[in-house]
């Protein structure tokens, strides 16, 4: 892992984070959630509203799996997954955001528009964010794996767009000048990448046979505030007035440098 590389692209990886008996463990969770998504609903922190009405065109996407699986929710303490973390955002104490899953089937349309993730999370302050993207599958440029814009961190907050929009989308608001060369990333079932809270990133749809599954971690530093108090961070959790340290179980330390 490479710091500097860090520093100068806004991402990193792919990296090895799990071994094969753990990737089919991983697997298996996100299937049995999916399957059940319904029964499930209630304890999530969201089902793409998209995706429960055009299953068939927009792809699979929920938030707040780590509350109705055991196994992902272990997944959120791994220690190779949060040492990393901590390491790349350069703190000595690393707290959970939440979680997601991306759920594309073979031959979908789906696409996960350019986007900065931070653009979702104002209500936090600073933005002191990281997230991991751990596959399950095989991903390449065929199946849909991410892209990465290189530089793209040190970019102003560009709008948040509907994760229904095409891949596209942002293009008009890039800040004047920029440089738009995407990078594609392909990675193998149970590696990961590591980026940015304000890297663009996305992914096109699969035009593979096989499924493109990931999990995907978003962290943050232990002192990070409320930004916006006036109603709950995720759907289900305790208000917090603004200005709080966001914490609570839903928001446990994951990582502490002795």
């Amino acid at each position: 892992m490479s710091l500097d590389a860090f520093e100068r692209d806004g991402f990193v990886g792919p990296l090895a984070m799990l071994g094969p008996q753990e990737v089919q463990e991983v697997r298996a969770a996100v299937d049995e959630v999916i399957r059940e998504l319904d029964r499930h609903r209630h304890r999530l922190y969201e089902v793409e509203q998209a995706f429960t009405e055009r299953p068939g065109e927009v792809v699979c996407h929920f938030l707040g799996g780590f509350r109705v699986h055991p196994v992902l929710r272990a997944l959120i303490e791994h220690p190779g997954i949060t040492e990393t973390c901590a390491r790349l955002l350069g703190v000595s104490r690393l707290r959970f955001w939440h979680d997601q899953v991306f759920a594309k089937p073979p031959r979908h349309p789906g696409v996960v528009p350019w986007h900065q993730d931070y653009s979702y999370w104002t209500r936090t302050t600073p933005a002191r964010h990281i997230t991991c993207n751990l596959l399950l599958d095989d991903s390449d440029e065929e199946s849909g794996c991410l892209q990465f814009v290189p530089g793209s961190h040190r970019w102003p907050l560009l709008p948040s767009l509907p994760f229904d929009s095409p891949l596209d989308a942002i293009r008009p608001h890039l800040p004047p000048g920029a440089r738009f060369e995407p990078r594609t990333v392909p990675v193998a079932a149970g590696s990961a990448t590591f980026h940015h809270s304000h890297t663009l990133h996305g992914s096109d749809r699969n035009r593979s046979q096989r499924w493109r599954r990931a999990v995907v971690l978003n962290y943050m530093d232990a002192d990070t505030r409320v930004a916006d108090g006036a109603r709950p961070l995720l759907a289900g959790v305790p208000l917090l007035p603004a200005g709080a340290v966001v914490e609570g179980p839903d928001f446990p330390i994951v990582y502490a440098r002795d």
